[in-house]
């Protein structure tokens, strides 16, 4: 499939049909929602961090009624299961034989789009269940697979603040999240536009303006946007420059990172530059656009030591470095990041 300036231009019309709906039911957060909908459209799952009461998970049932897709809701608890998300095997009776026979009940996984509410609060072995939903999009239970419903996203919440009764996200879990999105406080005319909307009884109708099949096709239109080898190099240079023990890496990096981010970031900052590039309109993705999504690509992927902690140097600074200093295919640094 090759792209054109006029898919494009569709998807860019389609991005913002879905924010001017958005805008009905959440007053502020831009930047979340549009690296929501870019996570949407590059067909990857997202980790959104943010206080409670930042509107996250009504972001998420919002989107899933305006792209009328099916949604499922997982609070995450202690005594969660994995059976509890992916489903299980039940004895059930055959009213026809009289006969017992296995059936298969579905969990909440099986939805278009899976809100995992504070994901952090349940243990590594639930958190696990879902590795296999969010890299092949099936589940397996016994000796059977069972194929998710497509398209497939999975956004989970977790707050950076309260950490006790909490379960670390292990990395290999965090690196199956495309994006890692922080939530941050409204404004205070923000705020007091959302105090006015909340408190009263008027209901918002929200109008679906895009389907499953719709977002399925604005996904291959993403992923045929055009890139140059020149780009992709940059993205991986990027990259390298994260690892400690690479070539490429500042000063800083070998003082303050104790890994450094996987080739799924590289892939996924190309990516995030196609969607970039196709809900802005353009006709190719480019540096800009790798550097826009570099945050939310790199900051759950790159994991800092102890000495970083100590003197509060966060991934966030690191990655701020690492735009400042490494440079494009020509020799020229881009100094402003987006």
């Amino acid at each position: 499939m090759q792209t054109s300036p006029s898919l494009n231009d569709e998807v860019a019309s389609r991005r913002q049909a879905i924010t001017t709906q958005m805008a009905k039911a959440i007053v502020g957060q831009e930047w979340v929602i549009e690296n929501l909908l870019l996570t949407l459209f590059c067909g990857g799952h997202a980790l959104i961090l943010g206080v409670p009461g930042l509107a996250k998970t009504r972001m998420i049932r919002s989107l899933s009624q305006i792209l009328d897709l099916s949604f499922n809701r997982i609070q995450f608890t202690p005594d969660l299961m994995p059976s509890d998300i992916t489903g299980t095997d039940i004895i059930e009776e055959d009213h026809e034989t009289s006969k017992r026979r296995l059936a298969f009940l579905p969990g909440p996984l099986f939805a278009n789009l899976v809100l995992a509410d504070e994901i952090n609060r349940t243990p590594p072995k639930t958190q696990a269940a879902m590795l296999q939903a969010m890299q092949e999009m099936e589940v397996s239970i016994g000796n059977k697979t069972y194929e998710l419903p497509r398209p497939f996203h999975i956004f989970a919440t977790q707050n950076p603040i309260e950490m006790e009764g909490t379960y670390e996200l292990p990395e290999a879990q965090a690196d199956r999240f495309m994006f890692c999105i922080r939530a941050t406080y409204p404004t205070p005319e923000e705020e007091h536009r959302i105090v006015r909307q909340t408190t009263g009884n008027e209901e918002v109708a929200l109008t679906p303006v895009l389907n499953a099949e719709e977002l399925s096709h604005i996904q291959r239109i993403v992923r045929a946007v055009p890139v140059s080898d020149e780009v992709i190099d940059y993205a991986v240079r990027l990259v390298g420059a994260s690892r400690p023990d690479h070539d490429m890496a500042g000063a800083d990096v070998k003082e303050f990172v104790r890994w450094g981010a996987s080739p799924r970031a590289s892939q996924y900052l190309v990516l995030g530059a196609k969607g970039y590039a196709a809900i802005t309109g353009q006709p190719c993705a480019d540096y800009e656009g790798v550097r826009y999504v570099a945050q939310q690509v790199l900051g759950h992927r790159i994991l800092m030591n102890f000495n970083a902690r100590a003197q509060k140097i966060t991934s966030e600074n690191i990655i701020n470095g690492i735009l400042k200093t490494v440079k494009t295919s020509s020799g020229k640094v881009l100094i402003t990041a987006k």
